[in-house]
């Protein structure tokens, strides 16, 4: 596991500490609970532009393949 060092102002910080306090963590797991939701979120983001990019252009044959899977 690495150390990070992060600066912020003290009333940000006073914040963090009793928003860890009312849900019973540490204000280091908290930082490591909002980093892995951002990644999470960066993530979803990265697959869904690259499924667009793949998809690009080709909306009349999703098209097509809808209508037959409705059977239409």
């Amino acid at each position: 596991m690495s150390a990070l060092t992060v600066r912020l102002p003290d009333e940000k910080h006073q914040r963090l500490k009793a928003l860890a306090q009312s849900r019973g963590t540490t204000v280091n797991r908290l930082i490591d609970e909002m980093a892995t939701l951002m990644l999470a979120e960066f993530d979803a983001q990265t697959r869904f532009e690259l499924r667009t990019r793949r998809g690009a252009g080709q909306a009349a044959r999703g098209l097509e393949l809808l209508k037959k899977a409705r059977g239409a």
